[in-house]
């Protein structure tokens, strides 16, 4: 076991673990540590405590000393300086015609680098670009593309659930996503339902998976036949996860058929040892041939996502 602190950079970025040594930290300080890219100016997420040596990666970097009052001022004047730098940024980026897009602007703490993150469709020749942007700030620029998360990260926005985006407000890193959950779920297999603000699947559909994969365990699959307390039996003709009830199709004495809905605690059946399959018969499934290309491509672009990330400090 080894004694650390976490550290932030960005608000919901990644947490990095630095040694505190003799110092007293809590968490809500701020202070100072070395990183690959320099003296770093950060507040702590995770006061003193201690974690398994294989979750530190070595050598586990000291914090340098506690942030003074000038130190959170040259952090204000440094986020005041990124303004600028934004601008005359977006300037050089039209002299020069390129087709890329400025996303933010980064001073290091010790105004040693200043760093620009842009997204863009393709590779592009930044060469010259680079040479104007030395020439006026007169230190070490560099240009980091990044993917469409990130930028949305960086950027923040209002989810379909009328909440501030999770990337942006406290999610650090971002989750393994796929279409599978989707269908767990029960979600419209509809790329534009099940995308976000990024156009990238959402990353609340991971959020909840563990929920549903758990709700789902104690269900009957759709076509499965039930046997119910009151001695009904039938075919399950449809599920409502969340309320956790099952309607069946019944026939009753005289032939005809009715369809009654039980809580799943009134209900015995064989329990499902894999997840169903989706049913193609289903009428909410009707669209999924329709979208079948486009969610294959929405979940590659999910998997080709691996640009450089903001924030990257060690």
């Amino acid at each position: 076991m080894v004694k650390v602190i976490g550290v932030r950079f960005r608000q919901a970025g990644k947490i990095y673990y630095f040694s505190p040594g003799k110092l007293k930290i809590r968490t809500g300080d701020h202070v100072i540590v070395e990183t690959a890219r320099g003296l770093e100016y950060g507040y702590v997420v995770i006061g003193d405590k201690e974690v398994d040596d294989s979750k530190v990666v070595q050598p586990l970097k000291p914090v340098l000393r506690m942030a003074t009052e000038q130190d959170t001022r040259q952090a204000e004047e440094n986020k005041e300086k990124e303004k600028e730098a934004f601008k005359i940024c977006l300037e050089k980026i039209r002299k020069h015609k390129l087709e890329m897009k400025l996303i933010d602007v980064e001073y290091t703490f010790d105004n040693n680098k200043v760093l620009f993150y842009f997204t863009a469709d393709g590779r592009i020749d930044f060469r010259e670009l680079v040479k104007d942007l030395a020439a006026v700030f007169r230190t070490r620029i560099e240009l980091r593309q990044i993917g469409v998360r990130d930028e949305t990260k960086i950027l923040g926005g209002i989810g379909i659930c009328g909440r501030p985006l999770c990337c942006h407000t406290h999610q650090s890193e971002f989750l393994p996503v796929s279409i599978k959950m989707a269908k767990e779920q029960n979600l419209s297999l509809n790329p534009t339902k099940i995308s976000g603000v990024c156009g990238r699947l959402m990353c609340c559909l991971k959020h909840e998976q563990d929920t549903y994969e758990e709700l789902n365990s104690r269900l009957p699959g759709i076509g499965d036949y039930v046997t119910a307390q009151d001695g009904s039996k039938g075919e399950v003709t449809s599920v409502n996860v969340l309320r956790q009830k099952v309607k069946v199709i019944v026939t009753l004495e005289n032939e005809e058929k009715e369809i009654r809905e039980y809580p799943v605690e009134e209900l015995r059946f064989k329990p499902r040892r894999k997840k169903e399959k989706p049913n193609k018969n289903n009428n909410n499934n009707k669209g999924e041939d329709k979208h079948d290309k486009a969610l294959k491509e929405l979940e590659a672009l999910d998997r080709k996502e691996g640009k450089a990330k903001p924030h990257d400090k060690q």
